[in-house]
């Protein structure tokens, strides 16, 4: 299977050349100052006509309060459209149903693409409200494709562009009310040229024969379940508390597990981050010494403070469950696919070979097409491939049927198709038929 071509000419895939990095101009403020926040039903139907009144595709982006509280909702959304300006939304301080008070910017915001930098960051909370792009262009994407080492926004802004954005307010609490107008100021910034952006980077797609490529990809995110996981996120969530590996036994991970929930509960209560409730270290401390009283357990690092004090009979409850309970996990997680590739030499000796070769070939593949190997094909699909192989009269075939199931675009099953094949072929299991 050769390379396709660019649907504009005849211009096949290329190795990429990044730009120089230029000096940039420094750009500290929104060339047409920091737009008024829209907060008022009213405000927002003005946002809305003034989006209206432009012309091309919407500029988006929208701020979380990830790490501080435990939804994952918007709490504030950027908007920017040719001839229309920027338009700066508070989704959550309107007073009234959020689907209601946003609907006419949803509306205007259907009628056009819109470009995104890490679109899957936003998407999924931008749909909460009611807003879906009907096309996407997301510029991060397209700056992997195109084999950008460095993809933030910044970053690409300054090398394309030549201009030097602000920093600083990406990791605050945007939930906070009311918003400090140097946030404004960062959050305008987000979309102040994230238009232009795309036309820089479309171009080099362009150049490199994978304007194809790229739209696919966006047409795959786009289109796909905002609240969908990946294959390899689908694990029981309280088994991610970091320092896990410290508890070995079936009534400790027990602990954790009801200790997990309990906290669980009352961060989605109160929407605050699980962390900020409890820290994993301190659920970690409580399921090694399983403290049988309120003493023995306010005694233990963290559980010692006031806040922690008011809540030590619910966390020795959670505790008394994982004592009495018959439920207990099991040490070793449940299976949802392959083991970690370093056991497979050992339990299954022929997928290890079929991944090394698949690796080496991939490897190869990405180098001469300038397309980083994760976004060449999902890794977790390779894994899967090479570790569930049990032989076809049609490799090739079998291959791309095995990888169009897991959703691996046109574009990918073209170069990667006969690379995987090679190598199946190659470590045939001495058990295949």
């Amino acid at each position: 299977m050769g390379e396709p071509a660019d649907p504009a000419g005849d211009t096949q895939p290329t190795e990429p050349t990044e730009p120089t990095e230029p000096t940039a101009t420094p750009l500290p403020h929104p060339v047409e100052g920091i737009p008024t926040l829209s907060v008022t039903a009213t405000q927002i139907a003005a946002a809305a006509a003034q989006l209206d009144r432009g012309h091309g595709p919407f500029a988006v982006d929208a701020e979380r309060a990830s790490g501080f509280r435990y939804s994952n909702r918007a709490y504030l959304i950027q908007i920017r459209r040719t001839g229309a300006g920027t338009v700066l939304i508070d989704p959550v301080s309107h007073g009234i149903d959020p689907l209601t008070a946003l609907r006419p910017v949803a509306e205007v915001l259907s009628t056009d693409e819109w470009i995104l930098h890490s679109a899957d960051q936003d998407l999924p909370c931008l749909a909460e409200v009611g807003m879906r792009p009907p096309a996407l262009y997301d510029t991060e994407l397209a700056g992997r494709l195109a084999g950008f080492d460095r993809v933030n926004l910044a970053t690409m802004v300054q090398r394309l562009l030549g201009f030097g954005l602000a920093k600083g307010h990406g990791a605050a609490d945007w939930s906070k009310r009311p918003l400090p107008a140097e946030w404004l100021n960062y959050a305008a910034l987000d979309v102040e040229l994230l238009i232009e952006l795309r036309a820089a980077i479309s171009q080099i797609l362009a150049e490199q024969g994978k304007t194809d490529w790229a739209a696919q990809e966006f047409e795959h995110l786009r289109s796909r379940d905002p609240g969908e996981a990946p294959p390899s996120a689908r694990r029981e969530r309280w088994r991610r508390t970091s320092g896990i590996h410290r508890v070995h036994d079936r009534r400790g991970l027990a602990a954790v597990r009801e200790l997990w929930m309990a906290r669980d509960r009352v961060a989605q209560r109160r929407d605050i981050a699980p962390r900020r409730v409890l820290p994993d270290a301190a659920i970690i401390d409580a399921a090694l010494a399983d403290p049988k009283t309120i003493d023995d357990l306010v005694a233990l690092p963290v559980f010692g403070g006031r806040n922690q004090r008011r809540s030590a009979a619910m966390w020795l409850a959670a505790l008394e469950v994982a004592r009495e309970g018959r439920d207990l996990p099991d040490v070793a997680e449940p299976s949802t696919g392959p083991p970690p590739p370093a056991r497979w030499s050992r339990r299954k000796p022929e997928a290890a070979a079929r991944l090394e070769a698949a690796r080496s070939g991939l490897s190869e593949v990405s180098q001469r097409v300038g397309v980083p190997m994760e976004n060449l094909i999902s890794p977790d699909l390779v894994r899967r491939l090479c570790w569930d192989w049990e032989g076809a009269d049609q490799v090739l075939e079998a291959v791309d049927a095995f990888l169009r199931a897991g959703q691996a675009r046109p574009w990918q099953r073209e170069l990667v198709d006969p690379v995987l094949a090679e190598a199946v072929i190659r470590t045939v299991s001495p058990d295949a038929p």
